[in-house]
């Protein structure tokens, strides 16, 4: 399973990154990743004004798009926008972080799947 992972390097700056969770068979059920150790879930719902300037992830989290969109900005200039079922993994939590902003002034709802 393909997912967009945020970190930053040894200068502070952040980045994207596309990574690979392995899967494998179940039998019936499909297939599983490993298990994850998580401290908690967050349930999130945004406005369609949202715009947060630069910020860190406040710790490494999995963020699971479920309505909505959001676009992205790392500080290397790039920019990807995420839409309903994508998975993003934030793990910027030093440096300069990214900025998080509404798409076509629609709100969002995610939720945030905080890791140990």
């Amino acid at each position: 399973m393909k997912i967009t992972r945020i970190l930053s390097d040894e200068d502070g700056e952040s980045h994207f990154e596309e990574i690979d969770i392995p899967l494998k068979d179940a039998g019936d059920i499909g297939a599983l990743s490993e298990t994850f150790p998580v401290t908690g879930i967050i349930f999130r719902e945004t406005d369609g004004d949202y715009d947060y300037n630069w910020h860190n992830a406040p710790c490494r989290q999995f963020i699971l798009m479920l309505d909505g969109s959001v676009e992205i900005e790392v500080s290397d200039g790039s920019r990807k926008t995420f839409h309903t079922g994508d998975i993003l993994l934030a793990e910027d939590t030093t440096g300069r972080g990214h900025i998080s902003r509404a798409v076509n002034k629609q709100p969002r709802k995610s939720v945030f799947v905080t890791l140990e």
